[in-house]
């Protein structure tokens, strides 16, 4: 981190003659000080989501005065029209976009060891979800017999480089603080699966 502190200090003599002729000396001095501000930190995803969750709730209390314009304080609000299931059983089931995507993960992982996915929160903490996920579709890039819930950081790991590197997903999720959190932000988790979701909704 860069601070740097610069002090400038200016004296002027200034020479004036008094009434009864005697020479008087006085002196001013100015002291100016800059400081530069050291670079902002980098944010995490976690917190970037949170700034922009937050940034669209204050922009939906317009004044009395204004014209409302509704703006999406929630990823299935702001990107459902992104999402139409084709699949009738999905669309019998869930009412909302939410639960029609966590209804596909559920279909997608059924036959997969250790995971059970219920929530977008609690159900992808140890990482088990994204690999198998993942695998369904790309189930010759990793042998996921091998994972275990227990190496938490190994399958995220695991999960966002394949995603990346074989599908183009792009990593929207950061290993460090999946490790960290127990329960992660379930807003981040479902951005991060509609990612998934939209490169491989036409595939089985």
């Amino acid at each position: 981190m860069d601070f740097q502190q610069t002090t400038t200090r200016t004296i002027a003599n200034t020479k004036m003659e008094s009434q009864d002729g005697s020479a008087v000396t006085t002196r001013t001095t100015v002291t100016t000080k800059s400081v530069a501000s050291s670079a902002p930190k980098p944010m995490s995803p976690f917190a970037k989501f949170r700034q922009l969750d937050k940034q669209n709730s204050l922009s939906s209390q317009s004044p009395p005065n204004s014209p409302k314009i509704p703006t999406p304080t929630t990823p299935s609000a702001a990107m459902g029209p992104m999402f139409k299931f084709t699949d009738p059983a999905l669309n019998r089931r869930a009412a909302t976009v939410k639960d029609q995507l966590l209804q596909w993960c559920q279909m997608k992982t059924k036959e997969y060891e250790n995971v059970k996915i219920e929530n977008f929160s609690t159900s992808w903490s140890d990482g088990m979800a994204f690999c198998a996920l993942i695998h369904h579709f790309l189930p010759d890039a990793f042998d996921f017999s091998k994972l275990t819930p227990q190496q938490r950081r190994h399958n995220f790991t695991l999960a966002f480089r394949v995603a990346d590197e074989k599908a183009g997903i792009a990593p929207l999720l950061d290993v460090d603080d999946m490790v960290a959190m127990r329960k992660p932000d379930w807003k981040c988790v479902f951005t991060y699966v509609q990612s998934i979701y939209r490169r491989f909704k036409n595939e089985i």
